[in-house]
């Protein structure tokens, strides 16, 4: 099991990798929106601000999240670590049910060319 350091490690590194995409992935990610991501099996939720191409992870508390964020993740602490390696692809983890995507109709149709 993924441990709370190694999933900030993860989104750490998935903030990395936005920022230094280019075309329509950084256009996409370019979105200024507050994000949740829960990861269940530690019931630990990450929350923050999806902003100028990078994630700003802003605190991490027990539990799902308190409030509702625009764009909301949840998932297990190995499938975001295994997710942002390239070991797991987001649309087999999330047609599984493995991980939950939600938000708004419009951000969902710019958030499907990062996924």
């Amino acid at each position: 099991m993924a441990t709370i350091q190694e999933c900030r490690g993860a989104l750490d590194r998935l903030s990395d990798n936005l920022a230094g995409a280019d075309g329509g992935v950084r256009g996409a990610a370019a979105l200024d929106r507050s994000l949740s991501c829960h990861i269940t099996d530690l019931d630990q939720t990450f929350t923050g601000r999806l902003d100028g191409g990078r994630i700003r992870v802003e605190s991490i508390a027990p539990g799902p999240p308190a409030s509702k964020a625009e764009i909301r993740l949840a998932m297990s602490g190995d499938d975001l670590v295994a997710l942002v390696a390239g070991d797991l692809k987001f649309a087999k983890a999330w047609a599984s049910g493995r991980v939950r995507l939600e938000a708004g109709f419009r951000d969902l149709l710019r958030l499907k060319s990062l996924l």
